[in-house]
């Protein structure tokens, strides 16, 4: 199962690479705000025209994305406390020393496509042109809600408590990616992008998190 998983994410991420090169290629055309280009062109605007914008969804969805940003800092004061109590970062949880690091590496990821802009959103925010590849809000969600319900899983015994927050969990997410969709301020790209991006990310996430226990 950890191999599967290591393929899996890999053929992900080189997947989200060639979807990446793709759009700086393919059916490329200045349709955004500002003559701004997007490739897949007539996909994306096609998609956008249908779905509309819609502002009180992006923000709301804007606010939700607090809420991988609170279990961040959660796990992050987890490590904390168990780094004094064992005096040793050694002694720190092997998941959440791992947890701690696959975090480190979506913000690297975050920061790396703000500035290679591959292009920009639909739509102005306050009036700027934003870069909106991948989505960040997606990619936030898709890394952080999966590796906290890993880290639930293995913390909680309550089999039936298990089950709830996963529910809750896999809605939230579906939520999100479908709402930063119709909300209108990404390409339908953006959304697909984030989505190969972080499925691969946290596949890879849980081959090394597997090591641990071999």
């Amino acid at each position: 199962m950890k191999r599967k998983s290591f393929y899996i994410g890999f053929g992900l991420l080189v997947l989200f690479i060639i979807w990446t090169i793709a759009l700086r290629f393919v059916d490329v055309k200045a349709i955004g705000p500002q003559g701004s280009s997007v490739g897949f062109a007539s996909l994306n605007k096609l998609i956008h025209n249908t779905l509309g914008v819609h502002m009180s969804l992006y923000t709301f969805t804007d606010w939700l994305g607090l809420v991988p940003i609170c279990f961040i800092l959660a796990f992050g004061i987890l490590g904390l406390c168990q780094r004094i109590k064992r005096r040793s970062l050694l002694k720190v949880d092997y998941t959440i020393l791992t947890l701690g690091g696959f975090y480190i590496l979506v913000m690297a990821v975050y920061i790396l496509f703000e500035v290679l802009v591959v292009n920009y959103r639909p739509v102005l925010i306050n009036g700027v042109l934003e870069p909106s590849y991948p989505s960040s809000t997606t990619t936030l969600v898709m890394c952080v809600m999966p590796t906290v319900m890993m880290q639930l899983n293995d913390r909680l015994r309550c089999k039936r408590l298990k089950t709830v927050l996963k529910l809750v969990i896999v809605t939230f997410i579906a939520f999100m990616v479908i709402g930063r969709l119709i909300s209108g301020v990404h390409w339908f790209s953006d959304i697909v992008g984030g989505a190969l991006l972080s499925t691969g990310l946290v596949m890879i996430y849980c081959f090394v998190n597997g090591l641990k226990r071999t």
